[in-house]
């Protein structure tokens, strides 16, 4: 069994960067990854919307290989089949994607899921099938997930996290300055990707939200 479970993987949840080439200024994905960990992101997804897998493949192994030497948690988004050819730490799916007991069954028990509930039923449903975390948004209004839905708000987002015995993590416009508010509603912490990944200076930006969520987590006594 995979060693990122209990308390190891909330703290690798305290600052999720997710890639996105669109919002990256023509930079590397390779580059993004390695300032957003040096200004200290704990956790990083694969994010490939468009593009053959092949490139897909090459772009997660160099990623997988930063993030095994740094320490960081490594995830691929929505496709499972990409995940496990890259040996990944873990997968994130969300409600139109292979659902949560097929997820798992695929993955077995090495690897770490993730899931994105639009309901607290649907977030019950999949700690109960076997989920490891939640990422629950948009809690703030968004651009950058066009498919992303309305924002839901910190009390949806402290509903669920209140109601799961599982790690739930804030994403959906959040940046340095109403991180600490996605914290106090009950989040472990936050996964960005415009407010990193489209920074002008990526290391900078991670620095100053990690040190947003650390304070906050600290407040709230974790």
């Amino acid at each position: 069994m995979t060693t990122w479970r209990g308390v190891r993987l909330r703290e690798a949840l305290r600052l999720y960067v997710i890639t996105d080439r669109a919002l990256a200024r023509g930079r590397p994905d390779i580059e993004i990854a390695r300032e957003a960990i040096a200004g200290g992101a704990t956790a990083l997804q694969l994010r490939w919307k468009a593009g053959p897998l092949s490139e897909a493949l090459q772009v997660g192994h160099a990623l997988r290989a930063l993030c095994r030497e740094a320490g960081v948690l490594f995830v691929v988004n929505d496709r499972v089949d990409l995940a496990l050819a890259l040996e990944a730490d873990g997968v994130h799916v969300g409600v139109s994607d292979l659902p949560v007991p097929e997820t798992r069954k695929l993955v077995g028990e090495s690897m770490v899921v993730g899931f994105s509930p639009e309901t607290l039923e649907q977030a019950l449903a999949a700690e109960a099938a076997g989920a490891d975390y939640l990422g629950v948004g948009p809690v703030y209004p968004t651009t950058t997930k066009p498919d992303a839905g309305p924002a839901v708000g910190l009390e949806h987002l402290a509903q669920i996290a209140g109601a799961v015995g599982i790690p739930v993590v804030g994403i959906g416009g959040i940046t340095a300055v109403n991180a600490a508010a996605v914290i106090r509603a009950g989040a472990v912490g936050v996964a960005v990707i415009s407010a990193v990944v489209g920074a002008e200076d990526v290391r900078e930006a991670a620095r100053q939200l990690r040190e947003v969520v650390d304070a906050a987590l600290a407040e709230r006594g974790r």
